[in-house]
């Protein structure tokens, strides 16, 4: 099967090999007990992957977006899961381009090193879902520390990052002119807060994927540890959300192409009737309707990747790349259950752990409902539904 990007190829074959040690057997493992893929982790950070993003001066790669995608793409068509460690990637946007020169300084070159993970991003709360300017996690400023109060849900990777994002407001909503002002970004190190005013509460789900609540009650965090200026900290996360939406979509595209794979493969040595399951166009069509699914989703990846890197407004590229890779994740994860049959279901052939996992996608990071309620607006100039 062909790659849609043609460069990076060496970067490509050096993660096919490094996913090569890390089969089908171990991610089963560690599905069955809900465990952290600690080990796979530390294999992508040693060999520099995690930080592709970083730039050279901070210890990291500093390679563009596009090479970040076709890491993560090959992490999913390899049957491993990069879930565990993408957040790391595309969270960087935001202290790279709104940190201060000492907190870049002071992070950077430790992440780069692998001394310490930034994975955790505390935005969601219970109570307001995806309506993020709705969020009630609040942080009062005293003296050279913000006193932080709330709650957060649907942290992922929490227990196992010694950074997170998080975001709150700093003004009430009814002293500001915008709803989108007020709310302001911090970095929390979090084994320091973790016991003094930092509660962590993992959430059992349906894939192994880490996820927490979290609780902040008279949490202190220092002044300094504010991210560019209080109160436009929305912004400051915005402009992180179309590189996610990008590397989410390349995630999708290597889950699709690693079902693609797995099907076509099966349809041409299984045989039933006497006669191969691949013969029968009621098996061809599918496998390859999902591969011009595929086909489709991975060039407006690369068409994302290419006007982000360019500094050009990419919302519409983004979010319909991120749209159009998750349907064709979950179409092939369908497609390949029923090319196999009761086999699809069977946990030896890894097929049931990937249908779990990709599903994730067609609601996290951003639904595709809300996707398409943003097309709707902003490109098709539809009147606003929410």
């Amino acid at each position: 099967m062909r790659d849609g990007t043609e460069s990076f190829a060496e970067i490509r074959e050096s993660v096919r090999a490094l996913c090569v040690e890390f089969p089908g057997s171990y991610w089963r493992e560690l599905d069955r007990e809900r465990a952290y893929p600690k080990t796979f982790v530390d294999a992508l950070t040693s060999a520099g992957f995690l930080s592709a993003l970083i730039p050279e001066e901070y210890g990291g790669s500093g390679l563009p977006l596009s090479a970040a995608a076709a890491i993560l793409e090959e992490v999913q068509t390899a049957g491993c899961n990069g879930a565990a460690c993408h957040a790391q990637m595309y969270m960087m946007g935001t202290l790279l381009r709104h940190g201060n020169g000492a907190q870049k300084q002071k992070y950077l070159p430790a992440i780069a090193a692998g001394k310490i993970r930034l994975q955790a991003f505390g935005v969601t709360e219970p109570g307001s879902g995806t309506d993020t300017l709705s969020i009630a996690t609040s942080a009062r400023r005293e003296g050279a520390h913000y006193v932080v109060n709330g709650q957060k849900i649907w942290t992922s990777r929490a227990e196992h990052s010694d950074l997170m994002l998080l975001l709150a407001r700093t003004t009430p909503k009814e002293q500001v002119n915008k709803r989108s002002e007020g709310l302001s970004v911090f970095i929390v190190e979090m084994r320091e807060a973790l016991g003094k005013g930092l509660a962590i509460r993992p959430i059992r789900t349906m894939m192994n994927h880490a996820t927490t609540e979290i609780f902040v009650e008279n949490l202190r965090v220092p002044a300094e540890n504010l991210i560019g200026e209080e109160g436009q900290g929305f912004r400051y996360i915005l402009s992180g959300m179309n590189a996610e939406r990008i590397l989410i979509a390349a995630e999708c595209v290597g889950d699709a192409k690693w079902f693609i794979e797995k099907a076509a493969a099966y349809a041409k040595e299984r045989s039933v009737f006497s006669r191969l399951i691949g013969q029968n166009q009621g098996v061809q069509f599918p496998i390859a309707r999902a591969y011009a699914q595929m086909r489709a989703a991975e060039l407006m990846v690369t068409e994302a990747a290419k006007r982000y890197e360019r500094g050009e407004d990419c919302g519409e590229e983004a979010n319909l790349a991120k749209l159009l890779a998750a349907d064709a994740s979950w179409a092939a994860a369908d497609m390949c259950v029923q090319t196999h049959g009761g086999f699809g279901f069977a946990e030896e052939y890894d097929i049931e752990r990937k249908f779990r996992e990709t599903r994730l996608y067609q609601v996290a990071p951003v639904s595709t409902n809300l996707i398409l309620s943003y097309l709707a607006e902003h490109v098709l100039g539809l009147p606003r539904s929410y």
